[in-house]
């Protein structure tokens, strides 16, 4: 099968582990890459051996078929129309986008023009996340009834970017929330200001704003239920007002039994469950069924191109991540209106990985 040729539009700090990881998949070849900050592509250049271009070249290159996407949130519903008018396949670092219209505008275009969108995070194509969809499809818990998703911090203020993190297009939802694939009925702001930690090295200070306070433009502790089509509820908390907490990332309710689910933010486990019937009343640890268990950002995108050479649909895929984005908006707009949201969206459950697969092997 021919190698799928791949640019990158996006060099910021999440793009290492993208060029990276590409390589562990023989479909894909990254053979540009172009950032708005020239001095970042040309570092990407000479260390990956990829040409230094501008966005426009790059969309105008006919050899690409796939432009990863990797600009700030605020930019991914252009880029990606850019992308689908330049007559190319685009797939996008979370999320979709931070605004609903113009997410809505990417699905229609891509459909008018035959193409494919895609978006992390693909994290739930690692080896942890398959093993726990397998307990769960092979009904080791019985229904899922109801469950817990949490993700709690203080906020990476001691980060050189952190400002980023507060700012429209970031907080815990739109940051986290596409790992944990929530919604949301209460929202809070638990200070109107921040301040860059200590923690940030001396070269970074005044590099992204200036060393001291900086606004908070987003939620940053939301919370609600989620209520799937299964009748399962789901009770969900993003916040970066926390200090430290002793909840597991996610946790799945059964009839027969429960499952601990690994942090969606990452590939490996571990999986756990306890079904009722258990003599020591105790968790138990489930090998990993699949092996994907290391950093595997792009499995996504060489799902992608298999797809696009066998014509079968993509796992990490537009009307998922569209449906995502919906869900997470919803947070903050059934907060104001005090008031259950119904979804618009839908989306299809995507297919599991099979078993036996090799490191850098997807199915066709």
């Amino acid at each position: 099968m021919k190698t799928t040729k791949v640019g990158i539009i996006g060099c910021g700090m999440i793009s290492d582990t993208y060029f990276k990881a590409a390589q562990k998949f023989n479909i894909l070849e990254v053979i540009a890459c172009s950032d708005i900050i020239p001095e970042r592509s040309k570092a990407k250049h000479d260390l990956y051996g990829v040409a230094n271009v501008t966005n426009e070249k790059l969309l105008a290159n006919k050899d690409i078929e796939i432009v990863l996407n990797l600009t700030p949130p605020q930019v991914h519903s252009k880029i990606a129309l850019d992308t689908l008018n330049a007559g190319k396949h685009a797939y996008s670092e979370k999320p979709f986008g931070v605004d609903e219209a113009d997410a809505a505008k990417v699905m229609a275009l891509a459909k008018k023009k035959k193409l494919r969108v895609g978006c992390a995070p693909d994290t739930f194509l690692g080896g942890g996340h398959q093993t726990a969809r397998k307990v769960i499809d092979d009904g080791w818990i019985g229904k899922p009834l109801s469950g817990t998703a949490i993700v709690m911090g203080r906020g990476p203020e001691s980060w050189p970017h952190a400002p980023f993190f507060y700012d429209y297009g970031g907080g815990p939802m739109l940051d986290l929330g596409p790992y944990y694939m929530t919604a949301l009925v209460v929202t809070a702001r638990g200070f109107d200001f921040r301040t860059m930690g200590p923690e940030v090295a001396p070269q970074y200070k005044d590099k992204y704003v200036p060393f001291g306070k900086y606004p908070v433009n987003v939620t940053t502790h939301l919370t609600g239920v989620v209520e799937f089509q299964c009748g399962a509820l789901i009770t969900v908390i993003t916040s970066f007002d926390c200090y430290r907490h002793g909840h597991h990332p996610i946790e799945i309710y059964g009839s027969e039994g429960s499952l601990q689910v690994p942090d969606p933010n990452g590939f490996d486990g571990p999986v756990r469950i306890f079904r009722k019937g258990f003599k020591d009343r105790d968790w138990k640890d489930i090998p990993l069924t699949h092996v994907y268990t290391d950093n595997s950002r792009s499995i996504g995108a060489a799902d992608m191109a298999y797809a696009l050479r066998s014509g079968r649909k993509h796992r990490v895929n537009g009307e998922l991540a569209n449906h995502v984005l919906e869900i997470m908006l919803s947070f903050d707009k059934s907060s104001k209106a005090g008031a259950r949201v119904e979804l618009k969206t839908a989306c299809e459950r995507p297919a599991p990985l099979p078993l036996g697969l090799n490191e850098g092997e997807l199915p066709e």
